[in-house]
């Protein structure tokens, strides 16, 4: 039994009734999904391509924190919840409640996933935010393809999930204080996220994973392109200087946002406190 959890328009459904006429293994696959049109293209596929027929797809409609499925569990839950920074797209609270549907003994893809920070120096990017003229474009995430940049360090891991998570009603909020040492100097303007995630780890230990994180570049990576997380103020960092920012997660019960401060070379003010300029709906 495979459970797609937000199946969207059926990509990953496909994906896995391909997989199982591959290994010539039978499966059942489950369909939840909340977008109501979604669910009518997934209902609709159903009716028309054969592989999709014979009762091997059940569509189920509706929130996957929140949806009743029956007594079936499943023996694979898979999803594709990750944002450009890994965890920004509510991955962790959405598998977090979806994970019911999974046998104790099931397989999550992904498996894994970690956020990364590196500190950047583009004026292109800074100047494009200070255009708005005003503080909540400096508090707010942009998910850009990076050109006119100097990462000025090699980026270092932030924020990190897991699932199944073993944890009764976990707490998702993070706080993680990271340091760089910058070996060429530059002004600094901000910092660039990423994420490497693990989709599978056999029991032998090889891992299949994704990541747009520089030092472990998937090839081919187009899918999802880098974060950048301005700062109010640039500040000049010295050849060998060092860059400390601190970063946090915070989730409530309707919402997740980040906020973010420099601490070297000088302090700045915490970005997007409270979430008042940022945040995600839950």
């Amino acid at each position: 039994v495979i459970m797609v959890v937000g199946a969207g328009r059926g990509p990953l459904v496909a994906a896995a009734l391909a997989a199982s006429q591959e290994a010539g293994v039978a499966v059942q696959v489950y369909a939840v999904e909340k977008n109501e049109n979604a669910v009518v293209t997934l209902q609709n596929r159903c009716l028309t391509e054969p592989l999709w027929g014979g009762g091997r797809v059940t569509v189920v409609p509706g929130d996957m924190r929140e949806v009743s499925h029956g007594n079936v569990l499943a023996d694979i839950l898979v999803s594709e919840l990750l944002g450009s920074w890994g965890d920004n797209e509510l991955s962790p609270e959405c598998l977090d409640g979806a994970q019911r549907y999974l046998k104790p003994s099931g397989i999550s893809v992904p498996c894994d996933y970690t956020s990364y920070v590196a500190p950047l120096s583009s004026p292109k990017l800074w100047n494009e935010v200070r255009n708005f003229k005003d503080l909540s474009h400096f508090e707010t995430f942009y998910v850009v393809k990076i050109h006119n940049a100097f990462q000025m360090a090699d980026s270092k891991p932030c924020f990190y999930f897991s699932h199944p998570n073993p944890e009764r009603n976990p707490d998702n909020a993070r706080y993680t204080p990271l340091e760089f040492d910058v070996p060429v100097g530059a002004t600094l303007h901000g910092f660039a996220g990423f994420f490497h995630s693990t989709l599978y780890r056999d029991l032998a230990g090889e891992s299949i994973c994704i990541s747009t994180n520089p030092e472990s570049l998937s090839e081919g990576m187009f899918s999802w392109f880098p974060l950048y997380l301005p700062l109010r103020h640039p500040v000049v960092v010295p050849d060998g200087g060092k860059v400390e920012v601190h970063c946090w997660r915070h989730a409530s019960s309707h919402k997740v946002w980040y906020e973010w401060a420099l601490v070297q070379p000088q302090l700045s003010p915490i970005h997007n406190v409270n979430g008042r300029s940022y945040h995600i709906g839950l």
